[in-house]
């Protein structure tokens, strides 16, 4: 009711002004605007939205106070889309949004992944710290297993070697035997953790089995992106370059879309905000850098994918190279260096 009250709306404003088009702008906040874009985009309206640092940073020149509030920034938001300071937003579909929904999806559960193996080594270093020595992988299979079972010192002294190996048996552990189960028991017995009681065992129990579902949950959007990112037009372009691997292709895929809407590869370099900049006035010369305006996660995988080219891919070894010499000659060293050392470093 909302959406069509304001497109009533904006008709009468259309019949009041004789005017024949009209522009929507907004200031993006979280995931809120993206239903009404698609029923504006539905019904043949342009919606555009405006930068909040650029709204920050234009709401002072009116009456030159900081205030921000709902009744001043419609306005200072209308002027900045009237002067052209806006940006029309990009909506993928098909394919696309299936991988932009699932790759934004794997970055949260990798998130909870990783806070869960946070939490579980903390566990471990306060009630059972010898676990470590036991594996060098304190996530393997047979150390979850019985971190749900028996995950207290006491527990396994309670249940000693031949318990703590039927507890493998029964879970058809194949990695685990006798033997580690006797330096599980030996590691129990010289344990210089914290007594713990029931609240400390139910807590370990919640972080493993959050643990093996989120490991789980992963290895299935994995399994899904591999599969719908084969479906983009030409990626088999993409990973055919030597150093280029799979999960670099989902991952500036589900931040760029579709690669066919630009016109100009530095289009792409302003979107991850690699574009060169400096300040420079009068007799001072600003240093470049990149001015990190833009998708930080498309940034670091265009990143991670240049240093796996310059690793692995000949043709870009010769270009980092010649491109580390430019770099160490304009830091100021003073130093002439021959080009075989400047290789080696």
């Amino acid at each position: 009711m909302g959406f069509l009250t304001f497109l009533r709306w904006m008709e009468e404003i259309l019949k009041k002004t004789e005017m024949k088009k009209v522009i929507v702008g907004c200031e993006p906040t979280g995931c809120y605007w993206l239903t009404f874009q698609k029923f504006l985009q539905d019904h043949g309206v342009q919606l555009v939205t405006v930068n909040p640092f650029t709204v920050n940073r234009s709401m002072e020149l009116d009456d030159n106070s900081p205030e921000k509030s709902d009744l001043k920034d419609p306005k200072t938001i209308a002027l900045l889309v009237k002067d052209g300071r806006y940006s029309t937003s990009y909506l993928p579909s098909g394919v696309y949004a299936e991988i932009r929904e699932a790759s934004v999806c794997r970055d949260q559960v990798m998130k909870q992944h990783v806070r869960l193996s946070n939490q579980i080594q903390g566990w471990l270093q306060k009630f059972f710290p010898e676990y470590f020595e036991c594996y060098s992988d304190w996530d393997s299979t047979s150390g979850l297993m019985l971190l749900k079972t028996a995950p207290l010192p006491k527990d396994i002294l309670r249940l000693g070697a031949g318990g703590v190996n039927q507890i493998w048996r029964d879970e058809k552990v194949r990695a685990a035997g006798i033997k580690r189960a006797k330096i599980l028991v030996e590691a129990a017995q010289n344990s210089v953790g914290l007594e713990a009681g029931e609240a400390a065992r139910l807590e370990i129990w919640i972080l493993v089995n959050d643990y093996i579902a989120k490991t789980e949950q992963l290895k299935r959007l994995d399994e899904y992106l591999e599969e719908k990112v084969k479906e983009v037009p030409n990626v088999e372009k993409l990973l055919a370059i030597k150093g280029v691997g799979l999960s670099t292709v989902i991952g500036f895929v589900a931040e760029v879309g579709d690669i066919g809407r630009f016109t100009d590869p530095k289009q792409i370099q302003k979107l991850a905000g690699l574009e060169i900049v400096k300040k420079s006035s009068g007799k001072k010369k600003g240093q470049p850098r990149i001015s990190k305006r833009g998708r930080r996660k498309l940034r670091r995988t265009m990143y991670e994918s240049a240093r796996a080219l310059m690793n692995w891919n000949p043709a870009f070894q010769d270009a980092g190279i010649r491109h580390f010499r430019m770099c160490f000659f304009t830091t100021g060293t003073g130093k002439e260096i021959r080009w075989e050392e400047c290789r080696q470093r």
